[in-house]
């Protein structure tokens, strides 16, 4: 089966049980599930039971695709996401961004949670993603182009939508809720970086690091799709006063600034 038709048979699937007109898509990343608990549920299905969808292996990463209200929006979640490092296609880890879009999402909101580079973030911040850096080695529009989704060489001048991370700006400030803005590096993982290897971003201009997001980012501008998305800031990389840092710490860091966001994300879905 071609990867169009998958997306053709995961789309058909979602409305025969009811999801369809969607307009705001949103991934829920590492330790950033609360925001589903604000949407006014209609439908859950988790991951397992939906046509091509993989298993979500993360164990902090829920599994489970909600539609419903939020903000007075019809939205779609994901709580969880797919990432490269488990051993999933770059297709596999994008379906569900390009089936949001064939079920008539408008603009798509992503997270994450991400090391902070710049020593200037610190540790349960928030940052803006303005731009990327690609440091995966592979992407999801690598092979075959399905002119029915988007152009052979989509333009990445401006990833993230200029309006939406404009509106991101002016309710963060709104709100009193500190806003970091920089520069996202992805990279395979599932290991953290070395000392060495922190520098190199640093140098390279990166502001954050993590595993996912790009890939997303990268499906939304071949399909024309504006989104934006903001990390979380777990971690403070500082290669000259590098300590060990495990996944449950990150996780914790994650759950604590997660309603920082939710506050942020539930205004912007109001506002587009």
């Amino acid at each position: 089966m071609e990867e169009i038709e998958r997306i053709i048979e995961t789309r058909d699937w979602l409305k025969s049980h009811g999801i369809d007109n969607i307009e705001v898509g949103i991934v829920l990343g590492t330790g950033l599930g609360e925001l589903a608990s604000h949407i006014e549920v209609e439908k859950e299905f988790s991951y397992n039971v939906i046509p091509n969808f993989p298993i979500a292996t993360v164990e902090f990463h829920f599994g489970k695709l909600i539609c419903g209200k939020l903000g007075g929006k019809r939205v779609l979640a994901m709580q969880g996401r797919y990432h490269y490092y488990e051993g999933y296609s770059m297709n596999q880890v994008v379906l569900p961004i390009r089936v949001m879009k064939m079920l008539g999402a408008k603009h798509v909101l992503l997270s994450n949670a991400a090391g902070a580079i710049n020593l200037n973030f610190k540790k349960g911040g928030l940052m803006l993603v303005d731009d990327h850096i690609n440091l995966q080695p592979d992407n999801p529009l690598r092979g075959p182009n399905y002119n029915d989704l988007g152009p052979r060489f989509p333009d990445m001048s401006q990833p993230y939508d200029g309006r939406l991370n404009q509106l991101i700006r002016e309710i963060a400030q709104e709100k009193g809720i500190a806003l970091a803005e920089g520069v996202y590096a992805s990279v395979a993982g599932p290991m953290l970086e070395t000392r060495a290897e922190y520098r190199m971003l640093g140098r390279f201009g990166a502001d954050a690091v993590g595993m996912s997001t790009v890939p997303e980012v990268i499906a939304c501008n071949h399909m024309g799709l504006p989104c934006a998305c903001v990390s979380v800031l777990t971690d403070e990389c500082d290669p000259d006063n590098l300590k060990p840092v495990s996944v449950e710490e990150i996780v914790a860091t994650a759950k604590q600034a997660e309603a920082k966001l939710t506050a942020v994300y539930i205004e912007l879905i109001k506002r587009i």
